[in-house]
């Protein structure tokens, strides 16, 4: 019986896992450029097996979401030559292993649709489909989306029917967000124009740099236009944004469009509450089958102190789960669906600016 080291990958295993690569795969593979990047990358385990030569028998990746407790296994090999020896198996348990002690709190996974044998081991192992993504690999192929829970299941989570928009520009992350909840409430099909229209309505012009955000009751006045009931939730009375401008004129403009959309909210009956939107709160919109927009600061995620929207997916007793429209440089789409963050990250990561402005907007059908 062959006995396997396993271990995390080191620099000078560039060439063999490239080599590996090539022996295991014939599309989709990794390059050597790949692998030198998750060599460096810190938020990535890069984990290695070898025989009893000391030679490379199979690798497994997974990739770390940064501000999330979510883990990806972003790739496993086994050499043709070593198969049938259950290292797939053991390699699975140290990326769950390595995944667990980073604190995530699921890992999360892609196989090819007709991979039946890779998708018996991922069942047999307590893996659950969530997902199907069309046209994924090279030749086409579908990807199934699995993932397990590596703390527990809990029994009463909860989670919306929310379609995942991703935005088109870098300043329409609101208007993505709204599409959404359209999408969720009216079943309507989302489109650039709309987008762009959206950001129109409810934006406020100007922001640190470049073009502006959405303001959360121009948010609220566009969902409101377009047939949805909507509440905005807001612990400051004051224009929203100002703190990061300096220009006076911009800071005029800001102003002038924080009081226009003070009173149209009034004078539509859009309910405004000036307080903070709490988790029980949060909770209770999900369960109604609403859809909730959070303002949040990207700082955890990616080191920008930049205001976000994200759409909340669903909650459970541990975690909240957010729809990003923007997936980041080294992100595909279905990295950026529900995703799990704890309660008390997301606590944190809901406050944006000097001002720790706390903003929501709680979207219903018609």
């Amino acid at each position: 019986m062959t006995v396997f080291q396993l271990r995390p990958a080191h620099a000078d295993d560039l060439a063999a896992l490239t080599a590996l690569e090539q022996r295991c795969f014939s599309s989709d593979r990794l390059s050597r450029r790949s692998f030198r990047k998750w060599l460096k990358q810190q938020h990535s385990g890069l984990i290695v097996a070898l025989d009893g030569d000391d030679n490379l028998a199979g690798y497994a990746l997974v990739l770390l979401q940064p501000g999330t407790r979510l883990a990806r296994l972003y790739s496993i090999a086994v050499d043709p030559a070593q198969r049938g020896k259950k290292l797939g198996e053991r390699l699975l348990d140290a990326a769950e292993d390595y995944a667990q002690d980073q604190r995530r709190l699921y890992l999360r996974l892609e196989v090819r649709k007709d991979n039946q044998v890779a998708i018996a081991l991922y069942e047999r192992r307590g893996y659950r489909l969530f997902a199907e993504t069309p046209d994924y690999y090279d030749d086409h192929e579908n990807a199934l989306r699995y993932q397990k829970r590596l703390h527990y299941q809990p029994a009463n989570a909860e989670q919306l029917h929310l379609p995942w928009v991703q935005q088109t520009t870098p300043f329409t992350c609101g208007p993505a967000c709204l599409l959404m909840a359209l999408a969720a409430l009216k079943q309507q099909a989302p489109s650039t124009t709309e987008e762009l229209l959206l950001w129109r309505e409810a934006t406020t012009i100007y922001m640190t740099a470049g073009h502006g955000g959405c303001h959360p009751m121009g948010l609220a006045l566009a969902a409101r236009e377009r047939g949805l009931t909507a509440q905005v939730w807001c612990n400051q009375t004051g224009p929203l944004f100002t703190d990061s401008v300096r220009d006076r004129e911009k800071k005029a403009v800001i102003r002038t469009l924080h009081d226009y959309f003070v009173e149209t909210c009034k004078t539509q009956s859009v309910p405004v509450v000036y307080e903070e939107f709490s988790a029980r709160e949060l909770d209770a919109a999900i369960a109604a089958g609403q859809v909730v927009l959070v303002l949040i600061s990207t700082w955890r995620m990616d080191g920008r102190k930049a205001p976000h929207w994200v759409a909340i997916s669903g909650s459970d007793e541990e975690c909240f789960y957010i729809h990003d429209p923007d997936p980041g440089e080294d992100q595909v789409p279905m990295d950026c669906q529900h995703v799990p963050i704890s309660r008390e990250k997301f606590n944190q990561m809901r406050k944006y600016g000097q001002s720790k402005l706390r903003t929501a907007v709680v979207l219903g059908a018609p």
